[in-house]
C-alpha cells in the first residue's frame, strides 16, 4: 500500500486532534507534510514531533519564536502567519484535513482545492460562506471533497451519486443539543459553561454553542446543498436525541438508508482519511441491546429559530449565507465572552440579515468583504445590546 501524504489544517482543535490520533496509530500508512494551529504552540509542537511532520505552522505571527524554540533540533520547519497556513495547504500532500474553525479556514481550504487535492472537509463555513465559488473551484481543479461532519459523512456513505435523481430527500439528524427540552424562559439565563456541555459529542466551544442554538444544523443544511446534488427542497432535519443514526437518505421507492454508529468523530474522519478504502478506528462499537430505544421528533422552530433562519437563507442564496455565517461567528464569540445572552445570538444574526442585502459575491475577495461587513454590523448590534 502506497504511503498517503497528509496535511492537517487546524490540528490542535477537536477534529484536528482526532485526526492526529488516527494518523499516529498507523505511521507506516501516512506521512505528515504539515500541521497548522492558531496559537497553541505546545500542542502543535508535540504533534509535529510525534508524527515527524515536515512543517508546523502557527497562524498567529506573535507565536513564531515560541514555535521555533519548541522545534529546535528536530529538523521540523517552523512558520507563522496566515500566508504560511495557506502555503502549508499547498504543500505536496495527497490528502488535506480542513478543520480550521470559522471563516479563517476559507483561504487555506481554497488553496488546497486549487492544487487538485482530496480534501477532508470539517470546516462547514467554507461551503456556507462561499459554496458556489468553492464548488466551481473543485470542478475546475479536479479536486475531491469528502465531508467529515458526522451527518454529511453518513449521507456520503449511503448516497449514490449516479442516482441522485432517485433521491426523495436527505434527512439530517440533530441531537437537539443540551437545551432540547428547555423553555425559552429557561434559555434566557444559559451560561457558556452550560452551552458547551453537549450531551453526546465532544466538540470545540464554537461548534458546541452552534449545537445548543441548533445553528449548526442550519449551517449543515446549507452545506449539504453544495455537497449533494438534490436541491434545498429535498433536505430535511429531524431531532434524534441518542445520536446513533447520523443521517439518512430516502429514495423514491420508499427505501431509507441510514448510517449508524457511536457518537465519535474518529469514525467520519477515518472514512474520509482512508477513502476509497476503510481503516480501523478505535471507537466504541454500537451495542444494539443498549441502544434499543431510538427516538425521533420534529424540530421546534419557535424555540430554535436558527433552523428557520437558515432555511430562509438557503432559499434566498446570494450574499445571505455569507452574512449568516459571519454574524453567527461574532455573536457566538460574544456569548462565550459573556457580552450577550444565549438568546441574543440568534437575535444578532436576524438583525444583520434584516439590513439591506448586497449583491452575491463573485469572487473570494467579495466574500471576504461581505464577511467583514457582516462582522462590523454584528459587533455594532452587540455594543448597543450591551
Amino acid at each position: 500500500m502506497a504511503v498517503k501524504r497528509v496535511t492537517v489544517l487546524g490540528s490542535t482543535g477537536s477534529v484536528g486532534r482526532s485526526t492526529v490520533d488516527l494518523l499516529a496509530r498507523e505511521p507506516d500508512r501516512f506521512a505528515v507534510e504539515a500541521l497548522t494551529a492558531h496559537r497553541d504552540v505546545k500542542a502543535l509542537a508535540a504533534q509535529a514531533v510525534a508524527l515527524k511532520a515536515k512543517r508546523a505552522v502557527v497562524a498567529d505571527p506573535a507565536a513564531y519564536d515560541d514555535l521555533k524554540a519548541a522545534l529546535a533540533g528536530t529538523g521540523i520547519d517552523a512558520a507563522a502567519g496566515p500566508d504560511a497556513v495557506v502555503e502549508a495547504a499547498q504543500m505536496p500532500a495527497d490528502w488535506v484535513m480542513s478543520s480550521i474553525v470559522g471563516a479563517a479556514g476559507l483561504a487555506p481550504t481554497l488553496a488546497a482545492i486549487r492544487q487538485g487535492k482530496t480534501i477532508g472537509l470539517a470546516n462547514k463555513e467554507t461551503l456556507v460562506s462561499a459554496g458556489a465559488l468553492m464548488t466551481q473551484e473543485v470542478a475546475k481543479a479536479g479536486a475531491t471533497l469528502i465531508p467529515v461532519d458526522s451527518e454529511h459523512s453518513a449521507i456520503f456513505q449511503v448516497f449514490e451519486p449516479a442516482r441522485a435523481d432517485k433521491v426523495a430527500r436527505l434527512i439530517l439528524t440533530a441531537s437537539g443539543g443540551p437545551f432540547r427540552t428547555w423553555s425559552l424562559d429557561q434559555m434566557r439565563d444559559v451560561t457558556p459553561e452550560q452551552a458547551v456541555a453537549h450531551p453526546n459529542w465532544s466538540m470545540g466551544a464554537k461548534i458546541s454553542v452552534d449545537s445548543a442554538t441548533m445553528m449548526n444544523k442550519g449551517l449543515e443544511t446549507i452545506e449539504a446543498m453544495f455537497i449533494f446534488p438534490v436541491g434545498a427542497e429535498r433536505i430535511d432535519v429531524i431531532v434524534h436525541p441518542q445520536s446513533v443514526v447520523h443521517s439518512m437518505v430516502e429514495y423514491i421507492d420508499g427505501s431509507i438508508l441510514a448510517q449508524l454508529g457511536t457518537p465519535d468523530m474518529r469514525t467520519p474522519i477515518a472514512v474520509a482519511l482512508a477513502w476509497p478504502d476503510r481503516m480501523a478506528a478505535p471507537v466504541p462499537r454500537l451495542d444494539f441491546k443498549k441502544s434499543a430505544n431510538l427516538t425521533f421528533e420534529d424540530p421546534d422552530f419557535e424555540r430554535f429559530p436558527s433552523l428557520r433562519i437558515a432555511r430562509e437563507v438557503l432559499r434566498e442564496g446570494g450574499a445571505a449565507p455569507t452574512l449568516l455565517n459571519a454574524a453567527n461567528e461574532v455573536a457566538v464569540a460574544a456569548f462565550l465572552a459573556r457580552r450577550i445572552g444565549f438568546l441574543d445570538i440568534v437575535a444578532c444574526v436576524e438583525a444583520v440579515l434584516a439590513e439591506d442585502r448586497p449583491a452575491a459575491p463573485g469572487d473570494l475577495e467579495a466574500v471576504a468583504e461581505l464577511d467583514r461587513a457582516a462582522r462590523r454590523k454584528a459587533e455594532n448590534w452587540i455594543k448597543k445590546a450591551g
